[in-house]
């Protein structure tokens, strides 16, 4: 009888970036050759590296053997998460047999933007009274910037008052729509984070940024 696991998610959501709580939940499925196939138990090691996680020891957290037949939502209980940092894990779980599974594959999450102050930017604004004038076609923005030849990776973290569409050295950045989404605009903003380390070129790179009022206006 053979039992996998497989599925790993991490706040419903498969190697998501921009977390932004601070006790992510994390859950997996199994699957079997038989019929029958029940968890009575799990362990979660989660490591700030793939080679760290490899030794099968989680120098970040490890959850010890944890009696529970539970694989949704298991909470991450380790020492405080660090803003943009990746973290990976992985689960092993025991069986109605008392039987050990493999360690599952890696995956990952990584932390978004924690606190205001991890906010490294300002809002963008026009010099006119936008309300005072007449219907408008959508602003258009862009800004250039210059990537390093050693890049390892790069981020976007992006919001608006209103909808946005980014494109990054004239490509677009995202399929997703109606970004950052409708919420009551007086209280709370989302924002979205986006993996470009592909699209960034060593040298001069151009943003563009094409503006909606959206449900903000």
């Amino acid at each position: 009888m053979v039992t996998e696991i497989h599925s790993l998610r991490c706040e419903n959501a498969t190697n998501p970036l921009g977390i932004d709580v601070a006790r992510p939940r994390l859950s997996w499925q199994l699957a079997g050759d038989q019929r029958g196939i029940a968890q009575t138990a799990y362990r979660i090691i989660v490591a700030d590296s793939l080679a760290q996680l490899a030794t099968n020891k989680g120098n970040i957290w490890d959850s010890k053997l944890v009696t529970s037949n539970e694989s949704l939502w298991r909470h991450y209980k380790g020492p405080a998460l660090q803003a943009r940092q990746r973290y990976y894990w992985k689960v092993i779980v025991w069986d109605e047999r008392n039987q050990r599974t493999q360690w599952s594959e890696p995956a990952f999450w990584e932390m978004g933007l924690l606190a205001e102050a991890d906010w490294q930017a300002d809002w963008i604004t026009p010099d006119i009274e936008v309300d005072k004038e007449p219907m408008q076609p959508c602003p258009l923005l862009r800004t250039a910037f210059a990537a390093a030849d050693d890049l390892v990776s790069a981020r976007l973290y992006v919001t608006a008052l209103g909808l946005y569409e980014l494109q990054l050295n004239g490509r677009a950045v995202t399929s997703d729509c109606f970004t950052p989404g409708w919420t009551n605009y007086h209280k709370r903003l989302q924002y979205q984070t986006y993996d470009v380390t592909a699209q960034v070129s060593a040298g001069p790179n151009a943003l563009g940024v094409m503006l909606g009022d959206g449900w903000y206006r």
